[in-house]
């Protein structure tokens, strides 16, 4: 049942990326450029209030310093680099070896 949860929270991740990079995709297609949108440039332009509430409740419960050391530099990467890292972990998570001996081993 937790597998499930960790391999269904790493679709709906990897999801994330491929809209993520097709974002970038056109844009860069339409900009005759290469564009790679921060994932705090999609997060602002999706919702500022939740980044800001986000921000004050980092600095108010754990550290304000922890939040440029730590959270500052994901926000800075390309959104569809961190949510394929995302999708890597969860599937690690929930992954499961196949059995040594095979499938009707006892």
């Amino acid at each position: 049942m937790v597998r499930t949860v960790f391999h269904f929270l790493s679709l709906v991740a990897l999801v994330a990326a491929i809209m993520a990079g097709t974002l970038d995709a056109i844009e860069s297609v339409s900009s005759s450029a290469v564009v790679m949108t921060s994932l705090g440039n999609h997060w602002q332009n999706l919702d500022v209030v939740s980044l800001t509430l986000a921000e004050e409740a980092f600095a108010s419960y754990i550290s304000a310093d922890a939040w440029r050391w730590a959270v500052a530099p994901v926000l800075a990467q390309p959104a569809f680099g961190v949510f394929l890292v995302i999708a890597l972990l969860f599937w690690m998570i929930g992954y499961r070896r196949p059995r040594f001996a095979g499938r009707f081993s006892a």
